[in-house]
């Protein structure tokens, strides 16, 4: 029997539209939930060494919470992921100035990104597409752009998202994720301290006091960023300095376009729950949650920080800003194309 897909109707948003989730079953005993508002992932379920299922990523019970989510938990984000350093840009000798919402910052597409937009949803066979279309001049940026999200969960395990967009009318810059935390423990779990995680990546870019790229990349070798082996979070978090401590920094991947290439790996040695990541994209952001500051979350959980994290394949933040760094300029006849899939893994 085929992967399924259900829908059923998850709630209604403060301007009075219906909104439907869908469910992602295998033979495996996987489970997915998304949400065509936001494109939330709202559940991943996984069974353990033991066969016992449990909910890996955060989230929240009700609609309500999700049209608020100040942690982004499982959404996609556009137009640009991550930070726009002061939100200003040139772009063909023009300036741009977008919403700051971050401090200083422009952060995940601004005040309403595409995290808090209601997409089309379409199911074909066993994937769900996603669809919307971002006005010129939404949250600042130029020109209008089309986007197509897919998500598809297989017999093997995988959960494949892929992305693509176009410039109907006017040059602009894009940069897309997902943005789901995960515990393997289960969501319920106090921590991350007891996950290894494997980065495949030798370098990382330095930050600004605003945390934002100052532009430069350096080696990871010899420092708390080397992950190039499994590490234990547990030993690394609480010495990352930063006004709270823990990962919020991008790192340089070596798989940069082949996503057959493993970009990182987390795992939970108690369960035997493993989670790869494969992608396109030259950058992961690695985000321990170190904001998550005690969050309600659904079925009682309650996320402090270090409860999840979040591993966020993506071109590198402020790209635009940087002229070493990876173009993020996508004009009209071109098409933006990124894969991520996250790959869930029980050893026994």
């Amino acid at each position: 029997m085929p992967v399924t897909v259900e829908r059923d109707v998850f709630g209604t948003t403060a301007s009075g539209h219906q909104v439907h989730r869908f469910t992602f079953k295998n033979q495996q005993n996987v489970s997915v939930q998304i949400l065509d508002y936001g494109g939330i992932i709202t559940s991943v379920s996984v069974p353990d060494r033991t066969g016992k299922v449990a909910d890996i990523t955060t989230g929240f019970s009700t609609l309500a919470e999700y049209e608020a989510n100040p942690a982004y938990f499982g959404a996609l984000i556009g137009r640009y992921a991550n930070r726009i350093n002061a939100g200003k840009f040139m772009l063909d000798d023009q300036k741009y100035f977008l919403a700051t919402n971050n401090g200083p910052n422009h952060l995940h597409g601004g005040k309403l990104g595409f995290d808090k937009k209601l997409w089309t949803s379409h199911v074909d066979g066993t994937k769900l597409k996603l669809s919307y279309r971002s006005a010129d001049k939404e949250e600042g940026y130029p020109g209008t752009l089309g986007v197509e999200v897919t998500y598809e969960l297989t017999e093997d395990n995988d959960l494949h998202i892929g992305f693509t967009a176009m410039a109907e009318d006017r040059p602009t810059i894009v940069n897309l994720t997902n943005h789901a935390y995960f515990n393997l423990a289960g969501h319920k779990s106090k921590s991350i301290a007891d996950h290894l995680l494997t980065v495949n990546a030798d370098m990382y870019l330095e930050k600004d006091v605003n945390d934002c790229p100052n532009g430069n990349l350096l080696s990871v070798e010899g420092t708390l960023f080397d992950l190039r082996i499994p590490t234990l979070l547990g030993d690394r978090v609480d010495m990352i300095d930063g006004t709270r401590p823990g990962y919020d920094h991008n790192f340089c991947l070596k798989s940069a376009g082949d996503d057959n290439d493993i970009a990182a790996r987390l795992e939970h040695p108690a369960s035997g729950r493993c989670l790869e990541v494969y992608t396109d994209q030259p950058g992961l952001q690695v985000y321990t949650g170190n904001w998550l500051g005690g969050i309600a979350g659904k079925h009682g959980a309650v996320y402090d920080n270090h409860a999840a994290i979040a591993l966020e394949a993506q071109n590198y933040p402020d790209a635009i800003n940087h002229a070493n760094f990876p173009s993020c300029i996508l004009r009209p006849g071109e098409t933006y194309r990124h894969n991520t899939t996250y790959k869930f893994i029980t050893k026994i």
